[in-house]
């Protein structure tokens, strides 16, 4: 592409792609003065209407000088976009800076016409909107800060883009023209707008992949077996209700069949839309594969072609190539190296994948990024017998592979509002964009369940997936995973554990759990994992081995009855005997008693009874069963459940969407996955709720951007010294104790004096500093013998004083030593931590982590949620320190972070917590041009 010939080069980062409304993607680059004639061709498709409405008169063509100025931009005062499709303009927006008189200007002035030109048959699609973000983006780059357009009334169409678009503005008419007028700066509507434009498109173009309404499955062999020939009998098989078409350019002439399958040797021979296309050929034959599929107009690729990221450099490039392909003609990728996609509703039985088997329909959302893990969790979810049983479907089914361009964050954003899914879960080995990530998750976790395991933890992520750097250890994404509501598991056995509870049952009102069986010993593992998962059991109920299913039914009963009871785990052993009760009736008789009281969830641990727990799938019908020792155990009346549609039965006896019982073969897995379901519950009830970040009177933020400013001016990136940490501190309220510097036996006398004994003397070496295990402070020295004796033990112990660097201090009141952190990490954004000081915490790595900005009800929560937390709420007859001053102490370090994103790291350390008010005794900031924070910039798909 040429270089401009004026002031400023090609900026190649204004390039971008974004997903439309319609979920199609499009290509938005700068119009350089290679574009004469795609601006000319564009223009001629343009209706007489569209160009009166844009020139505010007829104007059938451009002439020689339109061209030439709509090609030549300076990227500074004139600058103009094109979005494209197939390498075509589909739109154009471009600006000019203008003064104060409408007349072309140049900087310092700050206001700039725009205007909008859309193809015709590309409107409706969301261009001129994603046009709209980016070219506002490019111009506050170049220090623009309002757009001023002049539209005629009847362009309603083009109103409506700058009027919805959220930013701050004002509308005007004269001479019969609208006259609009915009701040450029993003505000929290703009913000809002965005994010909901995101929302749509990213999840309608997810939507076109899992229910297409033609398939052709690309490289389907000419004999059995082969990928592509198991693909194409796995979509048959499943049923699709859809058109369906094998290609194989290998395929003879007169041959126009495969399996029953219309056949063609070529995309481009179907004669009909083709929606989505599943690629299974050589990696080097791909991109004519792509090319042939955008010419034809299809939608979307799955493609389960190997040899690209995950073979090493050559293959990332040809990964890379793949999707840059793709884009070009507005097609979307899951893959490469995909295990495929299902679909199970009745509307669709969509089996794109390689699993042979299609899982039952249910409202499970499943998500992948490996293939291997893909299969075992449909098995797992599949299966009736062995480790957890019963009958819990599948909505949908997403493999991602190299998730090259479709990805986890794109499929939560269609299953937030997918009807038919109530629960996701996702098998992670990376995450892309962990701040894009933790918005989506907060908001669908917010409506319904989120479990993730997160593979690789403690090794790179694998070869196929582009990770952002971040700085941060996985237990700190894990704790800002949970924040965002994300029920946060191990490995795929709680990952199904967790997920068939909540997809089966309600969520628990409380902690408290009812234990009944007709084991004793069983009962009590039960009660002892209650206590280890947090939970507040009520002593197991022993119903002896001679209960009947009228027994568990009554006091199954009797439990959900009880207000102190917010949960029950029953459990069930074998009985032998010529009275023992039966699968069938034990588990219609807990089906009967848990119908009857649907609020409360209910779960089964069972030992080796491989029929109970298939009955209990089985038992979902409130008919009376023909069953032995059932016969006197009341029915329910019916619950007010939708009854499902009859394509949607799990099998003959079980509606997917019955008041199911999960039934789990150990109690430890039963209760890991109810405590799970009680901590997701209680986020839910507080999310209603997230508090506010307050306002403090004696902040100074305008003093703060002014001190930063000046002290930016240096250099790029700097630590502060002591005397500017402590300033800026004290602009948000936050002081520190004075530490002056002692390095000698007289200075340090000297330092005692100035400050007032009782002091400290504390070695600030970097092996020393708060490290009092090894012995670098002395505390309380009450006169100037004892400090001098004080200072000639250290030097004696640790070196010279030039070694040490010694500070004398001022005492603080005696209390609970903490740390404060913050630091904006490129990929998840601004973290603030919490911990108590010392070794002890940092080798069990107890510390909590939340997102800024805080909330106070974040700040409450934070403080209370590490492990040696009783320690600050007078443990063993302790004095309780002062939370509320060490709350307030967050929240303001939040807000200096929030405020301020040149402000790339916070410690405080240590931070001595009193019974009344706290004392920062040690201090540290850094100051660096803030991150490129790309969730408030214009929407972008990843750049390839």
């Amino acid at each position: 592409m040429q270089t401009s010939p004026d002031r400023h080069e090609y900026p190649a980062h204004w390039e971008a792609d974004v997903v439309l409304r319609d979920g199609g993607t499009a290509r938005i680059r700068p119009i350089t003065v290679d574009d004469a004639d795609r601006l000319v061709s564009f223009y001629e498709q343009v209706s007489d209407e569209s160009k009166y409405y844009r020139f505010f008169a007829p104007y059938p063509r451009l002439s020689a000088k339109d061209v030439h100025r709509f090609t030549h931009h300076d990227f500074v005062d004139r600058v103009g976009l094109a979005a494209t499709v197939g390498g075509e303009f589909i739109a154009t927006v471009r600006y000019d800076r203008i003064g104060a008189d409408g007349t072309p200007a140049s900087a310092p002035a700050d206001e700039a016409e725009v205007a909008f030109l859309v193809q015709d048959a590309h409107q409706g699609r969301g261009v001129a909107s994603a046009l709209l973000e980016h070219i506002g983006a490019v111009a506050r780059e170049r220090g623009i800060r309002r757009f001023a357009a002049e539209v005629l009334p009847a362009n309603t169409k083009m109103i409506k883009v700058f009027t919805d678009a959220g930013y701050t503005q004002k509308r005007s008419f004269e001479d019969g023209v609208v006259r609009l007028e915009f701040d450029l700066e993003p505000t929290d509507r703009s913000l809002a707008v965005q994010y909901a434009r995101e929302h749509r498109a990213e999840a309608r173009s997810v939507q076109r992949l899992l229910a297409p309404g033609s398939v052709a499955v690309i490289g389907a062999g000419r004999t059995p077996g082969g990928v592509g020939r198991s693909v194409l009998g796995n979509i048959q098989d499943a049923g699709y209700t859809g058109r369906l078409y094998a290609v194989n350019k290998a395929l003879p002439e007169e041959q126009k069949e495969l399996d029953g399958v219309p056949a063609h040797r070529s995309v481009r021979d179907i004669d009909g839309p083709v929606d989505l296309a599943v690629v299974a050929v050589p990696a080097e034959h791909v991109p004519e594969v792509v090319t042939e599929c955008g010419e034809h107009g299809v939608q979307g690729l799955v493609v389960v072609s190997a040899g690209y990221a995950e073979s090493g450099p050559e293959g990332r490039e040809r990964q890379r190539a793949l999707v840059r392909h793709a884009r070009t003609y507005g097609m979307r990728i899951i893959g490469p190296n995909a295990f495929g996609i299902i679909n199970t509703s009745p509307r669709v039985r969509l089996n794109a994948s390689l699993a042979p088997e299609v899982p039952r329909p249910g409202r499970i959302g499943l998500f992948a990024q490996s293939g291997a893990i893909g299969i075992a969790l449909l098995s797992r979810l599949h299966r009736r017998g062995g480790g957890v049983t019963g009958v819990t479907g599948v909505s949908t089914f997403v493999s991602s592979g190299n998730r090259a361009d479709v990805s986890g964050n794109d499929v939560l954003q269609y299953w937030y509002e997918d009807p038919d899914t109530d629960v996701v879960l996702m098998y992670l080995e990376s995450i892309g964009n962990p701040r894009k990530f933790t918005r989506l998750a907060r908001r669908t976790a917010a409506a319904k369940p989120l479990v993730v395991v997160q593979g690789a933890r403690h090794a790179a992520a694998p070869q196929g997936h582009a990770v952002r750097a971040t700085r941060l250890s996985h237990e700190t994404v894990s704790a800002l995973l949970r924040q965002a509501g994300v029920i946060r598991v191990d490995t795929i056995t709680e990952l199904v554990d967790a997920g068939l509870l909540l997809a089966r049952q309600p969520l628990p009102p409380g902690p408290r759990v009812a234990i009944l069986g007709n084991s004793e010993s069983l009962g009590l593992l039960t009660y002892d994992a209650c206590l280890a998962e947090g939970l507040r059991p009520h002593p197991p109920q022993d119903l002896t081995t001679a209960a009947s299913a009228a027994d568990f039914h009554a006091a199954l009963s009797r439990a959900l009855a009880d207000d102190r009871c917010d949960a029950v785990v029953v459990t069930a052993i074998p009985a032998v005997g010529e009275g023992s009760i039966g699968d069938a009736a034990l588990a219609q008789a807990l089906s009967s008693a848990s119908a009857a009281a649907p609020a409360k969830p209910v779960l089964v641990v069972h030992v080796e009874l491989g029929g109970l727990a298939e009955a209990l799938s089985a038992a979902a019908s409130t008919a009376p069963q023909a069953a032995a020792d059932a016969d006197d155990v009341p029915q329910p009346a019916p619950t007010g459940r939708r009854p499902p549609a009859p394509e949607a039965k799990v099998d003959a006896e079980a509606p997917e969407d019955a008041h199911l019982i999960p039934a789990y073969p150990a109690a430890e897995r039963a209760v890991r996955a109810l405590g799970q379901a009680v901590t997701y519950a209680q986020w839910r009830r507080d999310a209603a709720d997230p508090g506010k970040v307050p306002e403090y009177d004696d902040i100074q933020e305008k003093g703060a951007a002014e001190l930063i400013g000046g002290l930016l001016a240096r250099g790029q990136g700097l630590t502060l010294g002591t005397d500017e940490t402590c300033d800026l501190l004290g602009h948000y309220g936050i002081q520190v104790h004075r530490a002056l510097p002692a390095p000698t036996p007289d200075a340090a006398v000297e330092a005692a004096r100035t400050l007032g004994y009782p002091v400290a003397l504390k070695a600030t070496a970097p092996h020393l500093r708060h490290r009092a295990d090894l012995g670098g402070v002395r505390l309380d020295l009450a006169d100037e013998d004892q400090l001098r004796r004080s200072y000639a033990e250290l030097t004696e112990l640790f070196g010279t004083p030039e070694e040490l660097r010694p500070v004398v201090q001022r005492m603080a009141p005696r209390g609970v030593d903490v740390v404060v952190r913050a630091v904006i990490d490129p990929a998840a954004g601004a973290v603030l931590s919490f911990g108590l000081a010392g070794a002890a915490s940092q080798l069990l790595g107890d510390t909590a982590h939340r997102l800024i900005p805080v909330t106070d009800r974040e700040a409450t929560s934070l403080v209370r949620s590490i492990r040696t937390a009783p320690l600050l709420f007078g443990w063993r007859g302790s004095a309780p320190a002062d939370t509320r001053a060490l709350e307030e102490l967050l929240l303001r370090v939040s807000r200096l972070v929030d405020d301020h994103p040149e402000v790339v790291a916070v410690t405080l350390e240590p931070v001595v917590v009193a019974s009344h008010g706290l004392s920062v005794l040690g201090a540290s900031v850094r100051l660096a041009p803030p991150p490129v924070r790309d969730d408030l910039g214009p929407r972008t798909l990843p750049a390839y």
